[in-house]
């Protein structure tokens, strides 16, 4: 493309993008495709000559739009929300258009100096202890998912733990453990499965059945347990908003736990974390100052676009001893100075995107002003919907409202609820998720779209309550 026509043809995506956006409420919010559908639409090789970008715009009408599931849609409520907003994706094309490569900070300096300082900017807002800063012991950066990031704190574990072992021999046969309650995200699973220790090597932790929550005691008897059968505690992670039901483990507690042994303590705040930007909201991360990593998504909850997972330490040593490498065609006079951050010895990868200029722009342009109205009104709209359950006695709470979730279920019975939660998504009317809870269906209904109104929880409830009719 020349210049000209690609100003033309940018011009044309960012209007089918706020086209997109207002068509939003009238589409089904889940895809009503079937498998096969899509590809069946797609030519079988790719074509020889080339055509103009006209004919891809065109294309995401007819092949695209119809096997969506709405993620921006007012009424997405499953999982957790993806937010995509203005300013973020206007960041994002920035960053493509840039296309630089920050694995270190000689291939592009400013990729990393902004994130830095960005990271800072997050970790002041969010209350997050000083040793988690760049001028401190440690640091942060952005992952592209808390699964890379629970991935990269048990590389970190291992490395401190072994005394550098690992890195050199492996795990061997030492037989390590990992600690998370039966409610941690599936990623911790994942992370030992990678690093070597395989699924065996996780201990699940009861909850209490009313919060959900780590039971504190059980974690302290299976530790004691391991060490006296001559097992290596080397993690714990601590989930601050769970995805089943966004239950709050007690991290202060967990922390008086771990010191004795001297474990590795993780918290995975994915989605309930970037809340802490609201002072009032911070009542889940007491005790983090003493967490040894700490992750939140901000392209959840904080209107960043997808992939951008912010990760800090408490010392960097133990990370990027664990993963720095420096082969000779990496090697340059800043790097060996020791003056800068190279942030490829901060995740698994080497090479990494400009993430940091779209949490720039999300920052700059709605201020700690407008994410705090923001997360306050999810906050809001998940207590509305609580009411609402409250006032139909069809209908029952499950766990108290987390934030922005809320679980409950039909009285009727397991059937009944995935029956009535099936027949919402199927409408296209609004998108909902379930999950169990103490061996019962349940639904979730997280709120958190910068376009979703009261008026949308009302439509949604509507829609269950005539669903709950029928069942």
């Amino acid at each position: 493309m020349s210049p000209e026509e690609f100003r033309r043809q940018g011009h044309a995506a960012i209007d089918w993008i706020a086209d997109y956006w207002a068509s939003l409420d009238d589409l089904p919010v889940r895809a009503q495709v079937q498998p096969g559908d899509v590809r069946r639409l797609l030519p079988a090789s790719a074509q020889e000559d080339a055509e103009p970008f006209d004919a891809v715009l065109g294309d995401l009408d007819r092949v695209v739009v119809p096997g969506l599931t709405h993620w921006q849609h007012p009424r997405f409520f499953a999982y957790f929300p993806a937010n995509s907003s203005p300013a973020a994706i206007l960041g994002d094309l920035l960053s493509s258009g840039v296309g630089a490569q920050g694995m270190i900070w000689a291939t592009s300096p400013a990729v990393t100096e902004v994130e830095q300082v960005v990271l800072d900017w997050l970790a002041e807002a969010l209350g997050l202890p000083e040793a988690f800063r760049s001028d401190g012991p440690g640091g942060g950066v952005i992952q592209d998912t808390a699964s890379t990031a629970t991935f990269t704190a048990l590389l970190a574990a291992l490395h401190r733990a072994s005394g550098g072992a690992a890195r050199l021999s492996g795990v061997g046969d030492v037989p390590w453990r990992v600690y998370g309650s039966t409610q941690a995200h599936s990623s911790l699973v994942k992370a030992a499965m990678m690093a070597g220790l395989g699924e065996d090597a996780v201990r699940g932790i009861a909850t209490d059945p009313v919060t959900q929550t780590v039971d504190v005691e059980a974690l302290r008897a299976a530790i004691v347990a391991d060490v006296e059968a001559g097992l290596r505690p080397v993690m714990v992670h601590v989930a601050a908003g769970s995805t089943s039901t966004g239950a709050m483990d007690d991290i202060a507690a967990v922390a008086e736990v771990v010191r004795e042994w001297g474990v590795w303590l993780h918290v995975d705040a994915a989605w309930a974390g970037v809340a802490a930007v609201c002072p009032e909201h911070r009542d889940h991360l007491a005790g983090v100052e003493a967490a040894d990593s700490f992750v939140t998504n901000p392209h959840k909850w904080l209107l960043t676009t997808f992939d951008c997972s912010t990760f800090w330490v408490r010392d960097r040593a133990a990370l990027t001893g664990a993963l720095s490498i420096l082969p000779e065609y990496l090697r340059n006079a800043a790097t060996e100075s020791g003056e800068v951050v190279d942030y490829r010895d901060w995740h698994p990868q080497l090479g990494r995107r400009f993430r940091a200029i779209k949490l720039w722009a999300v920052l700059r342009t709605y201020g700690l002003s407008g994410l705090r109205e923001h997360i306050r009104s999810g906050v809001e709209l998940a207590r509305h919907v609580a009411d609402l359950v409250a006032d139909d006695d069809r209908f029952e709470m499950v766990t108290e409202p987390a934030l922005s979730l809320v679980v409950f279920r039909l009285r009727a019975g397991d059937g009944q609820t995935l029956a009535a939660m099936e027949a919402v998504n199927a409408s296209g009317e609004a998108y909902l998720s379930h999950t169990t809870v103490g061996g019962r269906a349940a639904i979730r209904l997280a709120v958190g779209s910068w376009r979703t109104t009261r008026a949308d929880v009302d439509r949604t409830w509507r829609a269950l309550q005539r669903a709950a009719a029928q069942v």
